[in-house]
């Protein structure tokens, strides 16, 4: 069972997830079947996506994988036409975090961030608006919900192709919001703290010198059900008015000092 009122959080629609094979997507693949969704999850995970298929049997063919590189045009391409006619929501999830000083960043870590966090959540977004327009009306818009970063607000040291890839997510949400709400789509960002995620604890172990932050001034990093529950109200009819904006999921940490220095 999800949080109390997901009830009501709409049965019977379709969601397309990108980064759906693991942490916050795949968080957010489970609450929305959970929930009476029907899902497409993409992810570049083959295995992990064919594992989850399994998995998630009970909901019979209600979740759909579907492998995807957000990155690449053809692919987002494909995976976007087989989504049929018509789309109620757009959950932009995928992402990757390299770390490293900038003076000392090889280019293709640059480019991979670059073009997974930032390219990635527009050619998924630009494929995916017909199909959300197509089954928005006044009563009941489609959203899309793509993830910014609370290092877009605040960055650290050694994460700064992260930082500007998420900060343009953020400002990406703010156009996107603005040329599509004619058309029934409301568009919103997350910028989460530290999660726990298995991309999180990756780098830690690899890069030695990457510190994420500790625990948040709540006493605990998050989870990815913590910022689930946040999409899943951006998709209720309780943010039907709520377009266009950043919401901080970081347990007060953008609010909290951090001395010179700290990373």
């Amino acid at each position: 069972m999800g949080p109390p009122g997901v009830e009501e959080f709409c049965m019977n629609k379709v969601a397309a997830v990108t980064g759906a094979a693991s942490g916050i997507g795949e968080a957010a693949t489970r609450r929305l079947l959970q929930a009476g969704w029907t899902v497409y999850g993409l992810d570049l995970q083959a295995e992990r996506l064919e594992a989850m298929e399994d998995e998630l049997s009970r909901y019979q063919d209600h979740f759909r994988p579907i492998i995807c590189d957000v990155a690449d045009s053809s692919s987002v391409g494909v995976a976007f036409a087989g989504l049929g006619s018509g789309l109620n929501a757009l959950v932009c999830c995928a992402g990757v975090l390299r770390t490293g000083l900038l003076e000392d960043m090889p280019i293709e870590d640059f480019d991979l961030v670059m073009n997974t966090n930032l390219r990635g959540t527009f050619l998924c977004a630009q494929r995916a608006l017909p199909l959300l327009r197509a089954s928005a009306s006044p009563e009941d818009p489609s959203r899309v919900v793509l993830l910014s970063s609370i290092a877009a607000l605040r960055p650290k040291v050694v994460s700064g192709a992260y930082a500007a890839s998420k900060a343009g997510v953020s400002q990406l949400c703010r156009v996107m919001a603005v040329e599509w709400a004619a058309s029934g789509v409301l568009v919103n960002a997350l910028a989460p703290g530290t999660v726990d995620t298995p991309m999180v604890r990756a780098v830690a172990d690899d890069d030695k010198g990457y510190r994420p932050s500790g625990a948040s001034p709540l006493g605990r990093i998050a989870q990815p059900d913590d910022i689930v529950d946040v999409i899943m109200f951006l998709l209720s009819d309780a943010a039907r008015y709520v377009t266009g904006t950043t919401i901080p999921v970081d347990g007060g940490t953008q609010a909290a000092f951090v001395p010179p220095g700290d990373r």
